[in-house]
């Protein structure tokens, strides 16, 4: 039977598992989303009212739930309209199809209305080209099939990742009589395990350390390796850090999680890596913010630590820092392999032999809930963040999906807010894309409609995405937006003032007297459709402004304010980054940086510069 290639495409995602497709319908792309309606593919169109917002929702289905979705959206402004989607799925790993229409390839180069063509015909690929793992330009009808499961295996195979798909006009209404694959053979069958030799090794080291620790990144939730990972720390007494992505993959209330590292990380994530002897990292890419900046002895200190490191992605290995051992594959198989090679007398006597030391561990964790508690216990409205998230904690399951804008709400979730299921913690990690979070939520509940969702975010982020608000209402998706509204990009003006001393366009003040601007969030809610709006105006409304939004199973919006106060407002300043400071910068400042950047790991062996506490940017 002819099919169209629309038709080709939705039969294809339905037999690939794909619920829905999610994207905004242009003339570049209405010949193929008209196919979604047939029979051969019945698949839900989501319309969104941004393309960006598109792609943060196939991004967010993939984290909640390891199946990737697609994408789908017109040409020119509505392709280019995508790349900070694509960029914070390629950052952070997780695999999407991205659809866009293209000119039709006998118009191709002559400047058709919406196409780029002055580098290159078409021009769009070489745009997403960076921000994908592959891109395809599909000119014949009878390559769609073929395509479709090279997409698949492309994004799921190794490290996984976005891919794109550029569809002109005319292909988009031509017909063949090709049907799709099976995907089951098409796919290869497993994941890659590591050599025994390398498992031997890793078993010694960490039977034979008087310090281990457990660096946890977004591989070991892709890797779905908790049970595995739980299994080892619990059984050799292994404290366990995360990384941004890597939050929740063991849960917070483990007494062998010791907390995140990095910055902003924690007193004890960060005191338990850096003194560590050996650390094994699980899909741990050790960016800057996970490391401290390389500063030696804030997060790590790698050497004089000895590193297993394990990633699916060979690259890895190595890049930032020196691996005694270098695992390139599954983490999930990794550890199940590290648990059988070790009996049981041998995981007892490093255990009892690391009892002192976990207790050292445990008293860390208690000095850092003491000094969380202003934070946390804090009276009157404007409130802080911890204040909030705590309230949020105690009324939200322990199956219940976050979704973290970046600034101050993600570095306070990460650092504060406990989580205890791996894939309930949705968080641009590396790109820290502002406006991922709005619609990311709305794929999260999409994904799970069983578990409540809550989107945490400030209200600068949440006006760079707030017209999705729309699709809440009219698909009625009942996710809560928790606002922490503190009138600006506050986190950018705190890092002007600790290094320049001094801010711009980083608050939301009238021009006229200074005083701060804030929109009237409740009211725009209602004017979106929203029945359950409301603003915090006492601190006895917080936890149950918040349980009425969950209890009531609609779109709902929470506003708290939330002081200015660098002080108290958001997380504790713990962890160091590498900001070059401008010659106007105090001397505190310019110190504190010039000890940082010599103690840098990443760039040649520190292990004789001078090891300086740093500096705390709230004093």
């Amino acid at each position: 039977m002819h099919l169209t290639v629309g038709q080709i495409i939705g039969k294809a995602l339905k037999a690939y598992g794909v619920p829905f497709v999610t994207g905004l319908p242009g003339h570049g792309n209405w010949s193929l989303i008209d196919a979604f309606n047939d029979p051969v593919s019945k698949l839900p169109f989501i319309q969104v009212m941004h393309e960006q917002s598109a792609v943060h929702i196939a991004d967010a289905h993939f984290r909640v739930t390891g199946q990737p979705i697609a994408a789908c959206t017109s040409i020119g402004p509505g392709a280019t309209n995508t790349i900070i989607g694509l960029a914070t799925a390629h950052c952070d790993s997780t695999a999407l199809l991205l659809i866009t229409g293209s000119a039709s390839t006998h118009m191709r180069g002559h400047g058709v209305m919406q196409e780029l063509d002055r580098f290159a015909s078409p021009d769009f690929p070489h745009i997403a080209a960076p921000v994908t793992k592959r891109t395809f330009d599909v000119i014949r009808a009878d390559q769609v099939p073929f395509v479709m499961h090279r997409a698949w295996n492309a994004m799921l195979t190794g490290r996984p990742g976005p891919v794109h798909m550029e569809l002109p006009l005319d292909v988009q209404v031509e017909t063949t009589d090709i049907d799709v694959a099976d995907l089951t053979k098409r796919l290869p069958v497993g994941k890659p395990r590591a050599d025994g030799q390398a498992i031997d090794a890793a078993i010694q080291l960490l039977l034979s350390a008087k310090r281990p620790c457990i660096v946890l990144g977004g591989g070991a939730i892709t890797s779905e390796a908790t049970p595995e990972l739980t299994m080892l720390a619990e059984k050799l007494g292994i404290p366990c850090v995360f990384t941004w992505n890597g939050k929740g993959a063991i849960a917070e209330d483990n007494p062998m999680c010791a907390g995140t590292a990095g910055w902003p990380g924690s007193l004890p994530g960060n005191h338990t890596a850096a003194n560590a002897d050996v650390v094994m990292s699980l899909g741990c890419r050790f960016t800057d913010w996970s490391s401290s900046s390389y500063r030696k002895g804030v997060t790590f200190s790698i050497p004089d630590t000895k590193l297993i490191q394990v990633d699916i992605d060979p690259r890895e290995i190595g890049k930032n820092y020196p691996a005694e051992v270098g695992i390139a594959a599954d983490c999930k198989l990794v550890l199940a392999d590290i648990l059988a090679g070790i009996s049981e007398d041998q995981a007892r006597r490093a255990r009892e032999a690391r009892s002192s030391y976990l207790d050292q561990v445990e008293g860390l964790k208690r000095q850092w809930e003491e000094r969380l508690e202003r934070r946390r216990s804090y009276h009157g409205i404007p409130t802080t963040m911890l204040r909030a998230l705590r309230e949020l904690r105690n009324v939200l399951p322990r199956n219940g999906i976050v979704t973290v804008g970046s600034g101050h709400p993600q570095s306070t979730t990460k650092q504060a807010f406990p989580v205890y299921e791996p894939r309930t913690h949705i968080t641009s990690g590396s790109f820290s894309s502002m406006g991922f979070a709005l619609p990311a939520a709305i794929g999260a509940k999409l994904a799970k409609p069983d578990a409540p969702v809550v989107c945490i975010i400030g209200d600068g982020d949440f006006m760079m995405c707030v017209q999705e608000l729309a699709v809440c209402t009219m698909h009625n998706i009942p996710v809560v937006f928790l606002i922490l509204n503190n009138s600006g990009y506050i986190s950018i003006r705190d890092g002007q003032n600790y290094l320049i001393g001094r801010q711009i366009g980083s608050e939301f003040n009238h021009a006229d007297n200074g005083q701060p601007y804030s929109v009237d969030f409740v009211a725009l809610a209602k004017s979106f459709g929203f029945d359950v709006a409301t603003k915090v105006q006492a601190e006895d409304q917080l936890s149950s402004s918040i349980k009425r939004a969950l209890d009531s199973n609609a779109p709902a919006l929470v506003e708290v304010p939330i002081t200015r106060d660098v002080s108290v407002a958001a997380a504790e300043v713990v962890g160091w980054w590498d900001f070059p400071v401008l010659p106007t910068a105090s001397d505190t400042v310019k110190a504190d940086y010039k000890a940082g950047y010599a103690a840098e790991q990443h760039r040649w062996p520190a292990s004789d510069a001078e090891l300086v506490e740093p500096v705390s940017a709230t004093g």
